[in-house]
């Protein structure tokens, strides 16, 4: 697919479909463990029956409809069978507590909501009577009779056999490339989450720029676990979508090392912290066998750099390093490739900045991660790096079609057909997000000579220190985390003489050291308040100060427990809400600062 001639979504659908009719689509994992799947074929003709259902429960153009699940077939299936006939579809995090359930679904007006299980009706059924537009709770899994209000999935899919295709065809033919597709609500670090109303126009030209930065392969297979609340998820999909990829949902979290191995994918999309978690895991395990093994990791981990470094510089590899590295290879960086699945040509990064110590670890164990650059409000994508240009520390070169620019404030801003249409019921907030035809990101940046962008902060996180140092916390949370020891870490210091942390401890890695250490303890909370353990981050911390110019360095930390959805203390995409914890800590952060 070169360029988008498509007029809505569907016709895209439409387009892989004819093409690939008898290919496999997608695949999940059945509760045995064993894969299942469908063609083009049968996924369009599932999708049109699910349509045909909407119509029946007066699902008209413009409707919005929720989803309230884990990213899973029935969420792809529901989200496209909706925009098909003009409505907007409306994710919520299946993490989200009943009260933010209740806003979404309160603000955004829907009429009927899928939900995928027991757990996540019982959110629905606490704000049963704080919902009354929903007409229809579609449950994905489980039986449920009974209940007017809540219909099985097969009942669901029997409730448009008398609609003709004709009329569904109608329904779809009438959606145009302004319609409504979805509204994205933001995560809500700093007060109630935003809706970024997308249309059908806002997906297929982000999907046409995605495809031609990338690489895509006619028989490649790709593995997703990211949720598809998340517009980053939703442009994965659309991507395979458009060009007739194979999508495997991945089972969860505690099999996602099982579930690689298994699908094997050619590239996937990920935010940081699994990468981040990956780097970690392969540093310890080096660590913990010592001796002879962890001599040639380092002396791997060596060799590996020098490549990545010539790799970059775009130079060739001389014959003898050429050699070494193909040892390196077979010795230790064709594990980490195994862990992956073996095929991987490449990684997305986003969501939030991926270290470049990390981004250069998996390079020099030759896979590529390319980060790139979204939000919510630009249909997810605006830059991304190329398989064959790239820069660590950078998110790339815009996508065709989007243009960059920075403010004199240093404030990054783009435009483009990517941009949403507004909020959704928020005119005050649409109009302070953008200066004109510019939509302001919030985001703080540099773009160099050959139009890559780098991103150095947040406006709104931006530490002003007593001294008058102007500091972004992000670039220095993202330095320290690459700790084995340290989870998440909160920087503190506006207004303050020097910065401090709040820091969570990983755990799995913690409680290695502990008992290797003969530290004794009952609860993980112990070691949080263990002096031992405390003088361990520490050390973590002024060893990675290291990196850091004076001013930038953490002088104090306090050891908190994890930052969590269900704390409220982090987004469903695993921001810190820094507000809500400073509130909370306020006394633990006051003794970090003697005499303030």
């Amino acid at each position: 697919m070169a360029e988008n001639t498509f007029k809505n979504i569907h016709e895209q659908i439409v387009s892989t479909v004819s093409k690939n009719a008898d290919s496999t689509a997608f695949k999940w994992f059945e509760e045995n463990g064993q894969l299942s799947g469908v063609t083009w074929s049968q996924y369009y003709d599932q999708m049109k029956q699910a349509s045909k259902s909407l119509m029946s429960l007066g699902v008209e153009k413009g409707d919005k409809v929720n989803v309230l699940s884990n990213t899973r077939y029935e969420w792809v299936l529901a989200d496209f069978a909706n925009v098909s006939i003009g409505g907007a579809t409306v994710g919520i995090y299946q993490s989200n507590l009943a009260k933010d359930c209740q806003y979404i679904i309160d603000h955004s007006e829907a009429v009927v909501i899928f939900a995928e299980d027991d757990e996540q009706l019982q959110k629905l059924q606490e704000v049963r009577k704080e919902i009354p537009n929903i007409r229809k709770v579609i449950m994905f899994t489980g039986s449920h009779k009974g209940d007017d209000w809540i219909i099985d999935y097969e009942d669901f899919l029997a409730l448009g056999k008398d609609i003709s295709d004709v009329d569904f065809l109608a329904r779809s033919n009438a959606v145009s490339a302004e319609d409504i597709a979805g509204i994205i609500y933001t995560s809500g670090t700093t007060g109630v989450p935003k809706g970024a109303v997308t249309s059908n126009g806002n997906f297929l030209f982000t999907t046409s720029g995605v495809i031609k930065a990338l690489s895509f392969e006619d028989d490649d297979e790709t593995f997703i676990f990211l949720p598809l609340a998340h517009v980053f998820a939703r442009i994965l999909v659309n991507s395979v979508i458009a060009v007739g990829n194979t999508m495997t949902f991945f089972r969860g979290m505690d099999t996602l090392v099982d579930d690689f191995q298994i699908v094997k994918p050619h590239y996937f999309a990920s935010v940081p912290r699994i990468y981040e978690k990956v780097y970690s895991k392969v540093l310890s395990g080096a660590e913990a066998k010592g001796g002879i093994a962890l001599k040639i990791f380092n002396w791997a981990s060596g060799v590996g750099e020098q490549v990545s470094d010539l790799l970059l510089a775009k130079k060739p590899i001389p014959g003898m390093l050429g050699f070494k590295y193909k040892l390196a290879t077979k010795l230790v960086f064709s594990k980490v490739q195994a862990a992956l699945g073996g095929r991987v040509r490449y990684c997305i990064s986003g969501a939030a900045p991926l270290n470049p110590t990390i981004a250069k670890f998996f390079h020099a164990a030759d896979i590529l991660v390319l980060e790139g650059l979204g939000m919510s409000e630009n249909t997810s994508v605006t830059n991304v790096n190329r398989p064959d240009n790239y820069k660590f520390g950078y998110v790339g070169l815009p996508i065709d079609g989007v243009e960059q620019k920075i403010a004199e404030d240093g404030e990054i801003c783009f435009k483009g057909a990517n941009v949403m249409q507004g909020y959704y019921k928020m005119p005050e907030k649409t109009a302070e997000t953008f200066n004109g035809e510019w939509l302001l990101t919030g985001d703080l940046g540099e773009i160099d000579d050959e139009g890559f962008l780098k991103v150095t902060g947040r406006k709104k996180d931006l530490i002003i220190t007593a001294g008058g140092k102007n500091i972004a916390p992000s670039r220095i949370e993202g330095i320290i985390a690459t700790s084995k020891y340290i989870n998440q870490i909160c920087v503190i210091g506006d207004q303050r003489k020097f910065l401090s942390a709040l820091v969570t401890l990983d755990e799995e890695n913690v409680m290695d050291y502990a008992n290797t250490n003969g530290i004794s303890y009952k609860s993980f909370d112990d070691l949080i308040r263990n002096e031992k353990i405390q003088e361990l981050a520490e050390a973590e911390v002024a060893e990675k100060n290291k990196e850091l110019a004076s001013f930038e360095s953490i002088k104090k930390i306090h050891l908190v427990p994890e930052f969590t959805v269900e704390n409220e203390m982090i987004t469903p995409t695993f921001k810190i809400k820094k507000n809500i914890v400073s509130d909370t800590y306020k006394s633990e952060i006051d003794q970090l600062y003697p005499g303030k």
